[in-house]
């Protein structure tokens, strides 16, 4: 079969068919990049800065519309409650979040066993690489500006030690803090005190890095029709290298057919020596005639 494969024709025929599987296969890849789209936005609000106030309220369900909401809020810091938060990245560098408790100006209250007698909000405020260049939060009242983002699990079974925490948990800080919380935390991106930057990178010098938390990418979503297709053009790349190798073996198969009947009808066609096709024996006519010729008896 292979002797029939390298034929001309057919060698003509498999660069068709891998050009055919080529373009099929760049066929599948198209439909399977459409087929992971990413989903519009259905909020494109986010970057436009709201009160912090008005945005989320302390006691309430995190909703997801209110996630990496930019915020401003009013409030003061008080530099006994922060804590690091370690196994932190930026520019693949190891390090540690700084997060403070923020109180927040005309926040709304919480009531029952345990509140506080102003709702706070943690606020991460800047990365260090070594726990010694964290600095104390600003004090005196503070306009903060910032990412509004969801809490974080905390860490279970873990003990962070003194001045750490394990995640930016809020249910984790208010027992650290023993204060009321909104149920999330602020990523700063300003903190000023009048018109001077009192942010944890300006007054560092050097030592504290800016998060710069951007807003989160939106979700991704399966088309499973564009999927299907991309499948689909996979087989069909399959199916023209079939028909290539299934002409072929029919090719092959005539062959051995067409070589089976030439071999039957020579083996029809042969006769034993001396004898002619459809008559006696040569010999034996010419001696009768030669005989009834010469014979005296018959002649007369």
């Amino acid at each position: 079969m292979l002797k029939t494969a390298l034929k001309p024709r057919w060698i003509a025929g498999l660069v068709f068919a891998i050009a055919i599987s080529g373009v099929f296969v760049l066929l599948s890849q198209w439909q399977f990049g459409r087929s992971t789209q990413s989903e519009v936005p259905a909020s494109t609000t986010t970057e436009e800065l709201k009160p912090l106030t008005a945005a989320l309220r302390p006691g309430e369900f995190f909703h997801g519309s209110v996630a990496d909401q930019m915020i401003s809020a009013t409030g003061s810091y008080d530099p006994q409650k922060q804590v690091l938060v370690p196994d932190r990245l930026n520019d693949g560098a190891k390090g540690y979040w700084i997060v403070s408790a923020f109180a927040v100006k005309d926040a709304p209250v919480l009531t029952g066993a345990g509140a506080s007698a102003q709702t706070w909000i943690p606020v991460a405020r800047g990365w260090v690489a070594d726990p010694a260049d964290a600095v104390a939060p600003p004090s005196g009242i503070i306009e903060l500006t910032g990412r509004l983002l969801p809490s974080e699990a905390p860490l279970p079974a873990t003990d962070p030690g003194p001045g750490r925490a394990t995640a930016v948990s809020v249910a984790e800080l208010i027992n650290v803090w023993d204060v009321s919380s909104y149920p999330g935390f602020v990523a700063a991106g300003s903190e000023r005190s009048g018109n001077a930057d009192v942010g944890a990178v300006a007054v560092s010098r050097g030592g504290v890095k800016p998060l710069n938390v951007g807003p989160q990418p939106p979700a991704q979503k399966v088309n499973w029709l564009n999927l299907f297709y991309s499948v689909e053009w996979v087989v069909f790349a399959g199916f023209a290298l079939f028909i290539w190798w299934r002409l072929v073996k029919d090719d092959y198969r005539r062959g051995l057919e067409d070589a089976l009947d030439a071999a039957e009808a020579a083996a029809a066609g042969r006769k034993p020596e001396g004898e002619p096709d459809g008559g006696e024996p040569t010999g034996t006519s010419t001696n009768t005639s030669n005989r009834n010729t010469t014979d005296p008896k018959v002649q007369s």
